[in-house]
């Protein structure tokens, strides 16, 4: 007798256990972000506040760049670390900027930048990192530098090098306004990395020789010499 009612009190929890499980199954949300989505309009979704089905009442942000004339002194403060600056001036009857007319190098060629209260064109953009092959009689491509050793062809030049020619590529005016708002804080590394360029000298150039005196081969490299790639002997040289 003990042992029949010691199954029917299970058989009453299990089935107690199920209809409460089903009807939780059909409960409604009634959290506060079902509350929040189900208030939202389709004209408040969107940057411009407006309806998403129909813009022919649609007025964009205005966009204004600076009328400041170049030369002012004025700057931005770079966006972090080695940023490229931004232009703070007018450009206004500067573009468009190709190799044979780019008047952005009368203010910022290094000889006459500091007098203009303009920003220097950097060392990086005075120097060619583009190997220069060469087509023989339009058929044979022949390399200057030799893959086997590592070889970088870097030259160093007072001109500006023509990679760098498009100064809009990577600096670039701003306008003024703020349609989404920017909570990005930059924490630069060095104590003038608002204003200026730490790319510059030996830390532009470390890493790009692989071979010779300062070389980054390590005894560990020595021990795995061998390979489908090639041998490397002690002297570096493949």
């Amino acid at each position: 007798m003990k042992t029949l009612n010691i199954i029917t009190l299970g058989i009453i929890t299990s089935a107690l256990l199920l209809v409460g499980c089903s009807e939780s199954k059909n409960v409604k949300p009634t959290s506060k972000i079902s509350d929040t989505l189900s208030s939202i309009s389709e004209d408040e979704l969107g940057l411009r506040k407006s309806s998403v089905s129909d813009e022919s009442n649609v007025v964009s942000n205005k966009t204004e760049y600076s009328k400041i004339d170049a030369g002012s002194g004025y700057k931005f403060k770079r966006a972090f670390q080695d940023a490229p600056p931004m232009i703070p001036h007018n450009i206004e009857g500067m573009l468009p900027i190709t190799f044979q007319d780019n008047q952005c190098i009368s203010c910022h060629s290094p000889e006459v930048a500091l007098d203009m209260g303009a920003t220097p064109i950097p060392a990086s953009h005075h120097t060619n990192f583009r190997p220069q092959h060469k087509l023989l009689a339009g058929e044979k491509f022949v390399k200057i530098t030799d893959d086997m050793k590592n070889e970088v062809s870097i030259k160093k030049q007072d001109t500006l090098v023509g990679a760098r020619f498009n100064c809009v590529q990577c600096h670039a005016p701003q306008s003024q306004g703020e349609l989404v708002k920017n909570n990005f804080e930059p924490h630069y590394v060095k104590t003038d990395g608002a204003d200026k360029s730490s790319w510059k000298d030996e830390r532009m150039l470390k890493g790009l020789e692989t071979l010779g005196d300062d070389s980054f081969i390590t005894e560990d490299d020595f021990e795995n010499s061998d390979s489908q790639a090639g041998t490397l002997n002690k002297e570096g040289n493949h």
